[in-house]
């Protein structure tokens, strides 16, 4: 049986000339709007009084689950605004069954579906004049899941909260899209063989953090990890799935291990390009066969893909030792081509032949 919302306005919502001062520079992940879901659960009752409420703080006790053994899933997609002004998702069945199997490996309880996409439905709904129009701007939901039991005890919570907020965001290349310098980490691994690599959790970001300053301090935007226990594999960026492009028109990617999270993003490319023809395979990815293909120009282009950046050109790898490709060179024609065409799918200015929007408002 589906969840009721009970639907409880702000009392102190921003004005229009507030909310339009920052939609006109939204950034990401800095602003938030008026609305937020919360649905509770326990283990007797189930999933259970489910409300769209004023956006603000948690009241969580110091002794809640989530603090000490991090017990949380997230999820991140986004609304967007089409040409008629009517509001919508991608894929978001998708992120629920994602937000699903994130929960059984967690050992939370698994939301159905139906109430993933009605929880959507209902924030943007509220707060639809934060969905921006644009460009590339859109509004970046955020569904996570925490264990609020207060209990140290070390197993599974017997009470969880779920939450989704919601934050404008403008483009991601605000100056246009340009290749981008990837930093390989050789002595930090994001996740290992039957960890949580394949879930969405808190913990995989907190593992890369470390190695994501280490890529900022070389002149790097992201990260590259590698396999755990032999350090040659591919696996993916921080937050990103990576893809290569050969000269012979073919793409390459890291198949999934169970520690490369299966990003929404990444299936959808992979479809794109099986619509074209483009052959495109996933296996082990050896570094080394990246490096000497850039070297020798077996490998011509390079992409990364996720939900905030939608599709980004890799122009450089570097490491402590080496560096291979160009930034000054322009990015890829398939790369630009692939990202033109899921923008335009994710705006409504090409046909959804596969039916992956859904409309919210």
């Amino acid at each position: 049986m589906s969840l009721s919302f009970q639907i409880i306005p702000s009392a102190t919502p921003r004005s229009a000339s507030e909310r339009e001062s920052i939609l006109a520079n939204p950034g990401f992940g800095q602003h938030f709007t008026d609305h937020m879901v919360a649905i509770d659960w326990t283990a007797e009752k189930g999933w259970h009084d489910a409300q769209v409420r004023a956006y603000g703080p948690l009241t969580l006790d110091p002794a809640s689950a989530v603090l000490h053994y991090a017990q949380e899933i997230f999820e991140g997609l986004k609304a967007f605004r089409h040409a008629d002004g009517s509001i919508w998702s991608f894929r978001p069945e998708a992120n629920g069954e994602r937000l699903q199997r994130s929960a059984r490996r967690l050992a939370l309880p698994e939301l159905a579906v139906d109430d993933f996409v009605e929880s959507i439905r209902q924030i943007v709904k509220i707060d639809a004049a934060w969905v921006p129009s644009g460009g590339e701007s859109s509004l970046y939901l955020r569904p996570f899941m925490i264990a609020n039991e207060n209990f140290l005890g070390v197993r599974s919570a017997q009470k969880v909260a779920y939450y989704v907020i919601a934050s404008p965001a403008g483009a991601y290349f605000k100056g246009g899209v340009k290749p981008v310098a990837i930093w390989l980490s050789r002595e930090y691994s994001r996740a290992g063989r039957g960890g949580t690599g394949a879930a969405k959790c808190g913990g995989n970001y907190a593992s890369s953090l470390l190695p994501q300053k280490e890529a900022v301090a070389n002149g790097c935007s992201q990260v590259l990890f590698l396999d755990s226990q032999e350090g040659r594999w591919l696996e993916e960026l921080g937050g990103m799935n990576v893809f290569l492009v050969k000269r012979d028109g073919s793409v390459i990617t890291p198949e999934l291990s169970g520690s490369i999270l299966e990003g929404i993003t990444r299936l959808s490319v992979i479809q794109l390009l099986k619509d074209r023809g483009v052959s495109i395979v996933e296996r082990r990815i050896d570094v080394q066969e990246w490096i000497d293909g850039v070297a020798s120009g077996d490998i011509v282009e390079t992409f990364a893909c996720g939900t905030a950046a939608s599709i980004s050109p890799i122009g450089q790898l570097k490491g402590p030792d080496f560096s291979v490709g160009n930034l000054e060179a322009p990015a890829g024609e398939l790369t630009m081509s692939i990202r033109a065409e899921l923008l335009d799918i994710q705006y409504g200015r090409t046909p959804d032949r596969h039916g992956w929007l859904t409309r919210l408002v």
